[in-house]
């Protein structure tokens, strides 16, 4: 069996195993938010965990009314020139918790009294004993070196964080059924198999919004690392401002999206560029789909619109795995990749 995929397929078990095993983290976080009440959020991040980052931009921005910026870490590393962090709560994501960039960002954050969070997989790691707050991820070794249930558990614990700083019983009930909800999205594998003759070609662009933007930049993450496919993602309305001009008759799209208030944008894309002749296909968690498009790997989890990056990276993994296969390329061991990359 292939690393990849069996990490893949750990996911549900993973996600329920960090709902159960975090409260009292989850709580610590909590008490601590309302205590110090940040004006917002600076969130330090690389690779997949950038794109937990972004999703975490949307999600507090939506639910908890609160403003996030993505961290340049290298205004802390290289530049030497860390902007004011007083009055933020900082986030460090990183998996392993060892990446230098990442973990400077906390530090500066610690020296100029910001309150800190480590989430990362590693809870004896360096970022995580510079934090002030840590939420392991509990994820078990990760050996693959594509992240697949360490970035989804990310995902996850930044939702768990949302909803500990504004309780919501719908919410609650929702963040619960995740884990089924993954399950439900891993016995879809077999309709991949018919977007997979687009993607594996070398080149293609992926599209989402909202929510799902930060689901479509990791997928085509995990399409580029993985099938060494060059993938591009922008959000629909990015794209409609200039990058759109790429697009030609065959040229291959993968849309993403969970429904919602966005759903609108998607049809209204995907219309555009069926009339273009480009070759769409989509993953989608929602009732109703964008019509015209023939290939598509679909699963109704009725997750609310801000939890479907969650199922819909399980499956924009397997898609990836799919692809890598159809290459003749081990997902495993990408080239010029390593598990751990220490930037600064």
């Amino acid at each position: 069996m292939n690393r990849f995929r069996d990490e893949i397929l750990e996911q549900p078990e993973v996600a329920a195993r960090l709902i159960q095993k975090s409260r009292a983290a989850i709580d610590a976080f909590g008490a601590r938010y309302r205590e110090l009440r940040p004006r917002g959020f600076v969130i330090a991040a690389r690779g997949s965990s950038d794109h937990a980052a972004l999703y975490a931009k949307y999600l507090f921005g939506r639910r908890n009314r609160a403003l996030v910026s993505l961290a340049a870490p290298s205004l802390f590393t290289r530049y030497a020139s860390p902007p004011r962090l007083d009055g933020q709560c900082v986030i460090g994501i990183s998996q392993s918790g060892a990446s230098p960039d990442v973990v400077a960002v906390v530090e500066e954050a610690v020296r100029q009294g910001a309150m800190t969070v480590a989430i990362t997989n590693d809870p004896g790691s360096k970022l995580a004993s510079v934090a002030e707050l840590v939420l392991a991820l509990d994820a078990g070794k990760e050996q693959s070196v594509p992240a697949s249930k360490t970035y989804t558990a990310s995902v996850l614990g930044l939702a768990l964080m949302s909803q500990a700083i504004d309780g919501d019983d719908a919410f609650e009930a929702a963040l619960r059924r995740v884990p089924d909800s993954m399950t439900g999205a891993l016995k879809v594998e077999m309709d991949l198999d018919k977007l997979v003759p687009t993607l594996d070609g070398p080149r293609a662009i992926v599209l989402g919004r909202g929510f799902n933007f930060s689901t479509a930049e990791e997928v085509a993450l995990k399409l580029t690392e993985t099938s060494y496919v060059l993938a591009r993602a922008w959000s629909v309305a990015d794209f409609e401002h200039g990058p759109i001009a790429v697009v030609e008759p065959g040229f291959p799209v993968l849309l993403v999206g969970g429904g919602g208030s966005v759903a609108g944008d998607l049809e209204s894309i995907a219309t555009r560029l069926l009339d273009y002749g480009c070759r769409v296909v989509g993953l989608f968690d929602c009732a109703i789909t964008p019509r015209g498009i023939k290939s598509a790997a679909v699963h109704d989890s009725g997750l609310p619109e801000e939890l479907t990056p969650l199922t819909l990276a399980v499956l924009g993994q397997l898609l990836a795995y799919h692809v890598a296969l159809a290459r003749g390329v081990d997902p495993d061991q990408p080239r010029a990749l390593r598990k751990i990359t220490r930037t600064w």
